[in-house]
């Protein structure tokens, strides 16, 4: 039986090695730029999370949604608090975020079962 969480988690981990081989100073930065704008300040990290995952609803990436998620549930974010975030991406992202939204509700439930 295949594991989504895992396959995805493995998948990104895999393939970031790759890109990062390449040795390719813009990427390197974006990724440590990414990196270093989720870590606590300000804002904390769940704060900080749930905005990426607002901002990957809207912009209908389910990679970044998975990965968001993922970072959401390590932090500790309850159910109820995932779905005012999701409301408000559906809210600005329009019906067109649905099926992303189906998608996200989908791999919220099997990282539960982890």
């Amino acid at each position: 039986m295949s594991n989504p969480v895992e396959e995805f988690n493995a998948y990104r981990s895999q393939m970031n090695e790759k890109l990062l081989e390449g040795d390719n100073k813009i990427i390197k930065r974006i990724f440590n730029l990414d990196t270093n704008a989720f870590a606590a300040g300000a804002l904390g990290v769940k704060t900080k999370e749930l905005l990426g995952l607002v901002s990957s609803l809207v912009l209908r990436c389910d990679d970044c949604v998975k990965y968001h998620l993922g970072r959401c549930h390590e932090v500790g974010v309850t159910k109820q608090e995932l779905m005012e975030t999701l409301s408000i991406g559906t809210l600005v992202g329009g019906t067109i975020t649905i099926p992303h939204l189906r998608r996200a509700a989908e791999y919220w439930e099997e990282l539960e079962k982890q």
